[in-house]
């Protein structure tokens, strides 16, 4: 696409209005391009990509544009080219940029990588040892606080249909970690958890949909400081393997974000200029392992 944009500006001139008509290039620099395609020559935007030079240090990186193009600026040498998505083998390839020059790969067409295998179907549940339950809130409007919960327990029923599963996770809140034993006392107290009352947080779904690849979308009702509302896991299903006793795991990542308020979590103090010193997102991380429920 550049390659022929480029082509036509030096026999044309710029009096074709081309809208890149006014791409300044440095002396010393050239340009990298390509279009991501599908198998059935559809664009892909958002694949992710990225540029390293001979040494293997990162260049550039970034996404593909809604047109699925790939344009990258950088000094004359020799490059290499990753390109991947969600459902598609990654893609490689080798550039020499010269000054003022163009290294058009064309197009590029990425092949569906084969999803990977599912969970066996019957009981499986959490296993606490190699799994784990983060969080993050904004502090004070500037840093972050991570923390995380340390006793836990899960239950995975896997259906014939995968869609027709379902879990059941219990998180003890007494067990919250920022590591700063002043702040957790906090957060049990009632001013927040108020793990005396309600000891436990609970996630039941029995929805899971598959959004393509390996990604899924868990959707149930987490009950949190006595209050349940729906909550969506952005999933990631990565996969089976096998651990150091042979025994089969499954592994997944999810997120998602919570607001404090939507289970009356309620407490807050303004610091100066109206500045909160806790957020009202709590962004949720999970790595999870599964094994056969014994």
């Amino acid at each position: 696409m550049f390659g022929r944009w480029l082509n036509s500006r030096r026999a044309t001139g710029a009096a074709q209005g081309n809208a890149l008509a006014g791409l300044e290039v440095p002396l010393t620099a050239g340009l990298l391009s390509c279009r991501v395609l599908d198998p059935v020559n559809a664009v892909v935007p958002q694949a992710e990509f990225v540029v390293t030079d001979g040494a293997g240090r990162k260049v550039f990186g970034g996404e593909t544009d809604p047109f699925g193009n790939v344009l990258a600026t950088v000094p004359a040498g020799e490059y290499r080219l990753a390109v991947t998505a969600e459902g598609f083998t990654p893609f490689h390839a080798s550039a020499t940029v010269a000054e003022g020059g163009h290294a058009s790969l064309g197009d590029v067409t990425l092949q569906l990588s084969a999803p990977p295998q599912l969970p066996a179907p019957g009981e499986w549940e959490v296993e606490p040892m190699h799994s784990q339950i983060g969080f993050t809130a904004r502090h004070i409007g500037l840093a972050r606080i991570h923390g995380r919960f340390n006793n836990f327990a899960g239950a995975v029923r896997i259906a014939d249909r995968m869609e027709d599963s379902a879990m059941h996770v219990i998180i003890d809140a007494a067990s919250i970690d920022t590591n700063v034993q002043m702040r957790d006392d906090h957060l049990r107290s009632s001013d927040f958890l108020d793990v005396g009352r309600y000891p436990t947080m609970e996630f039941y779904s029995d929805r899971f949909v598959h959004r393509g690849g390996t990604r899924w979308g868990v959707t149930g009702a987490l009950t949190l400081h006595g209050v349940s509302r729906t909550v969506t896991l952005d999933t990631q299903y990565l996969g089976l393997g096998n651990g150091l006793e042979g025994e089969t795991r499954a592994a997944c990542r999810a997120t998602t974000e919570l607001h404090r308020e939507d289970f009356t979590l309620t407490w807050q103090t303004m610091l100066a200029r109206g500045i909160a010193a806790v957020g009202s997102s709590i962004s949720i991380d999970m790595d999870i392992q599964i094994v056969p429920k014994s």
